[in-house]
């Protein structure tokens, strides 16, 4: 008899090989109301049609390794969602938390009942009911977590969705590509896919960012370039800040990069032809670039973050990075050697701090850029 995570098999297997969700057995039906119309089950209670009509259930959402029997799919009054994933903490279900939600609040706005599940009805599809609630009641992770777990006494999301869940309420409960922590999460993804299949599958290719050098409308001012042959290498919207380990974020000014950004703004901003303070700007912005050299020590109050090490993220001009797990990262102009990249093991800077994955530059080899020259266009 085979075996499964959760339950086990009782029937036989299709001609093809493939267990259907015919061949589990979920145990008796187990269902909650959290608020009204939304119930959270196990899959017997997704399955179990005489507990379907008798909650008045419209909408199933479905976040489990199998799928429901067709049966349930197709009936008339049904509207089905189903989101493969397994119950572990390594899996990504902040890429399906925005669906799951938007697809919980049609369900609800068209005054029907909900029903979302996985197979026990604890932790994959109570991590899409606490994403709901944090969404429709404005609460952190905590407070929506215990309100859901006071209506179904045994929710438990496994650790990584809880981490998961914290990042989507920090991204303002929807999916910022820019944010950093989202950043890191998806190439720590990314790097379990490279240790296993020593390729990047083509999910993950959006991890890798445009080559900066290739000309674009609106290029960002402040960039990082080879300081043998000056080819752009990277936008500061590439790099992954880290500040030293042991060190606690001070009340000082802010960084030269964020200043020198906002002088960069100054001056785009002083269009006029008769403008006298343009040129004082653009004075002003390259006494800061050169105040932010990334081979100058830190001075006290200067900047929280870290300059021993530059990690950036992943960008097409290095070469083969989707094909290979670890290497050495050269210049595409000149050749020179800048820094090294792994998918698969931590890099610690000199600082303390660790990255995995792991892709930097070394300081010496690069140079912020002459901003200027993208601003005088507009100046």
């Amino acid at each position: 008899m085979a075996t499964a995570i959760g339950g086990q098999a009782h029937g036989k297997k299709q001609d093809s090989g493939i267990l259907t969700r015919e061949d589990f057995d979920g145990g008796p039906v187990s269902i909650d109301e959290i608020e009204t119309g939304l119930f959270l089950g196990n899959l017997t209670a997704a399955t179990h049609m005489e507990t379907l009509k008798s909650f008045k259930i419209t909408h199933i959402l479905t976040l489990d390794s199998v799928p429901l029997p067709q049966h349930i799919v197709e009936a008339s009054f049904l509207t089905t969602k189903y989101v493969q994933i397994a119950d572990m903490p390594r899996e990504d279900i902040l890429q399906h938390l925005e669906s799951c939600v938007d697809f919980i609040s049609t369900a609800l706005a068209q005054k029907g009942n909900v029903l979302v599940h996985c197979y026990f009805g604890v932790s994959r599809s109570s991590s899409a009911v606490i994403a709901f609630i944090m969404k429709s009641h404005n609460l952190d992770y905590l407070p929506a977590y215990e309100l859901v777990k006071s209506k179904r006494r045994f929710v438990q999301p496994n650790a990584g969705f809880i981490m998961q869940l914290k990042l989507f309420r920090r991204m303002g409960c929807k999916i910022e590509p820019s944010f950093q922590k989202y950043k890191l999460h998806r190439l720590r993804l990314a790097g379990e896919q490279m240790r296993k299949a020593k390729i990047l599958p083509q999910s993950f290719h959006s991890v890798i960012r445009p080559d900066p050098d290739i000309t674009r409308e609106n290029p960002e001012p402040i960039v990082f370039r080879c300081r043998k042959c000056r080819r752009v290498l990277a936008t500061k919207s590439h790099v992954l800040e880290h500040r030293p380990r042991d060190r606690p974020p001070t009340m000082a000014a802010h960084s030269h990069l964020d200043a020198t950004e906002a002088l960069v703004n100054q001056a785009a901003s002083a269009t006029a032809p008769d403008n006298i303070t343009g040129p004082r700007i653009l004075e002003q912005l390259a006494a800061s670039i050169r105040q932010v050299s990334l081979g100058s020590p830190n001075r006290e109050g200067d900047i929280n973050n870290c300059r021993s090490i530059l990690f950036v993220e992943p960008i097409a001009w290095m070469p083969r990075i989707m094909l290979n797990t670890q290497g050495r990262l050269h210049c595409p102009k000149c050749e020179q050697k800048l820094g090294n990249f792994s998918w698969i093991n931590s890099c610690q800077c000199p600082c303390g701090e660790t990255m995995t994955p792991a892709f930097y530059l070394i300081p010496s080899k690069v140079e912020l850029s002459k901003a200027v020259q993208n601003v005088q266009t507009t100046v």
